[in-house]
């Protein structure tokens, strides 16, 4: 057992990664940050039952509850990932555990890929790559991103990195939030009632959706709100594949009734490689990527050092999502 493993930890770094990136690169940053704190890094599963119950600190995808009853130190579980409901955070909270998440880390590579994938529609470049791959200097048609309308679903920190992006293009933002009396960055914003909805779709040339997956927003954009769009508008799903109805989005997409999908996230996920959306030309697909990023360990390690001084000092966590009852 390494040094930092014997005396009690500040921090335990569990051992599942996420997104291909180490475990052991997230604990070194935690390092850089907190020199004079003690981060431990748990290998394997009896490291972590070791470790947890010392620590005051513990960070990863997800906690084993039975670690718990040990845990008298332990303060806060730091998850590595934005969503928490894999996350036992009731047999946290009871046990006095602050819970906070990753959210906005993903942010900056979400929005550019957003604004790539409305750009590779705005120049029809997926034409052109087909005609590239087949050998074929043979010109074809492409459209502007200027004076489109761009709705943007949800202005967390994932919508409102999508709007920053958009501010040199020239394009009119709607922005749609939960609170539209709050306003945004957007040049308008409007509400997730229906009405407001498809008051949006309506003259909207790119849907961005950005907004989480919950009871109000599954299959928000459905056959409905598809056919309230108009047939030059793509949508690009850079959140939760159940946001969208897929047999709907499959229908509009064989039909024309809209231009284009460009989706990082799909439902089912992951897609079976015999969907029928594999095979459209007007549906671009990455394998939720959207967020990976070099810099995913820096920020989180920015996140939680932060948060482990605002335990000592009392503060506020930065991307609370639970706390003590």
């Amino acid at each position: 057992m390494s040094s930092d493993q014997t005396a009690d930890p500040d921090i335990v770094v569990l051992r599942e990664g996420t997104e291909g990136l180490s475990m052991a690169s997230y604990a070194d940053a935690l390092r850089e940050r907190l020199p004079d704190r003690t981060v431990a890094l748990a290998r394997t599963p009896a490291e972590e039952r070791d470790l947890v119950p010392r620590a005051r600190v513990a960070t990863g995808i997800t906690l084993d509850a039975d670690l718990l009853d040990r845990a008298d130190r332990l303060e806060l579980f730091a998850c590595t990932f934005a969503g928490t409901d894999h996350v036992p955070t009731d047999a946290l909270r009871e046990h006095g555990v602050r819970v906070t998440n990753a959210g906005g880390i993903h942010a900056p590579g979400i929005a550019e890929q957003s604004i790539a994938n409305m750009l590779v529609f705005a120049r029809n470049l997926h034409e052109g790559f087909r005609r590239k791959a087949n050998g074929e200097w043979r010109h074809f048609q492409s459209r502007e991103f200027t004076d489109s309308t761009v709705t943007v679903v949800g202005l967390g920190s994932i919508g409102q990195a999508v709007v920053r992006r958009l501010a040199g293009f020239e394009v009119e933002t709607i922005g749609i939030r939960y609170t539209p009396e709050k306003g945004g960055p957007t040049d308008e914003v409007l509400g997730f009632d229906d009405e407001d909805v498809h008051a949006a779709f309506a003259r909207t040339d790119y849907v961005v959706l950005a907004c989480p997956l919950n009871d109000l927003t599954r299959g928000m954009v459905g056959e409905a709100e598809l056919a309230t769009l108009p047939p030059n508008a793509v949508v690009v799903n850079a959140a939760r594949g159940g946001l969208v109805d897929t047999d709907a989005l499959v229908s509009a997409l064989q039909t024309e009734g809209i231009r284009g999908a460009a989706l990082d996230v799909t439902d089912p996920e992951p897609l079976p490689s015999d969907h029928v959306l594999w095979d459209l030309e007007n549906c671009l697909i990455t394998p939720h990527t959207g967020g990976h990023t070099p810099k995913h360990w820096d920020r989180l390690a920015d996140i939680v050092a932060d948060n482990v001084d605002a335990l000592e000092e009392g503060g506020e966590l930065e991307n609370a999502v639970a706390t003590p009852d």
